[in-house]
């Protein structure tokens, strides 16, 4: 059963693509038509596309990896900080910070940071500080929350990137694909699908596009989210059972009544 279906792909605008002039022809596969001078996506294509990437995010959430979304674009941010927020997964919609994913320990450091600064707040350290310092703390604490708020939790690299946009997100994608992680994307007609490993072609510029298909793919991380925490549950209830069954002393088997029980006579030494 698809996840999505060719009406809902098409009322949310997804089938626009970009000027044909600007197209890249390595996306040719998923272009159906071409009108005013516009292409148009191929949403059947589309749709067993957003089924693939809604399938492995699943995997992965069951599986309990964690999963980065990248979308800085004004159309994209607010929707993708929403849906990813709302399955606990981590989200980067202000800016990529360079190193992001390949000098991972700095950005943890930085993170760190934000988090000591916080501690300061709730142990009373903070108010000790000069009225100057305490500014200058706050300032920084506001800009390490609006960069790195959203990952503060990531205690490690994400199993893989979900990336609006590939071209203003081209960063994100390269770090990625130095590091072997794997990339999902919503790409348009005018970018290069090569570098990624789950190609969804689609509108990345209307926000009715990026919302559904995000809707999608969140609903399938739920999906895997529910199914881990119904297998501990499981794995909880079952534990005890086979503690019990280990601990409990073995039966010792007794001879039935009237049985010959055959005892082995010791050899008398022999004297030498």
């Amino acid at each position: 059963m698809s996840r999505t279906n060719f009406q809902e792909l098409l009322d949310a605008g997804a089938h626009f693509g970009h000027l044909a002039r600007k197209w890249n022809p390595k996306m040719a596969p998923y272009i159906f038509d071409q009108k005013n001078g516009i292409h148009i996506i191929d949403l059947h294509k589309s749709v067993v596309k957003i089924d693939e990437a809604a399938q492995v995010l699943k995997e992965m959430a069951r599986s309990g990896r964690k999963v980065l979304f990248v979308a800085t674009k004004k159309q994209a941010k607010d929707v993708v900080a929403e849906k990813a927020g709302a399955v606990n997964m981590p989200f980067v919609t202000e800016r990529w910070p360079g190193g992001m994913l390949t000098n991972f320990p700095t950005i943890r450091k930085a993170v760190k940071k934000m988090n000591t600064i916080d501690k300061m707040k709730e142990d009373g350290t903070f108010e000790k500080l000069a009225k100057r310092e305490r500014l200058q703390v706050e300032r920084q604490r506001a800009k390490l929350e609006k960069n790195l708020g959203s990952i503060r939790d990531m205690s490690r690299l994400p199993s893989a990137l979900f990336v609006v946009d590939v071209q203003k997100e081209a960063n994100a994608v390269k770090e990625a694909n130095r590091l072997n992680i794997p990339v999902i994307a919503m790409v348009d007609t005018c970018c290069d699908p090569t570098p990624i490993d789950y190609v969804i072609p689609a509108n990345d510029d209307a926000t009715k596009s990026i919302a559904l298909i995000m809707d999608v793919l969140c609903t399938a991380i739920q999906e895997g989210l529910e199914e881990r925490k119904l297998e501990k549950e499981k794995e909880a209830q079952e534990q005890p059972a086979a503690e019990e069954a280990a601990a409990a002393p073995a039966k010792k088997l007794r001879p039935r009544r009237g049985a010959k029980v055959e005892v082995e006579e010791e050899e008398a030494p022999k004297a030498e």
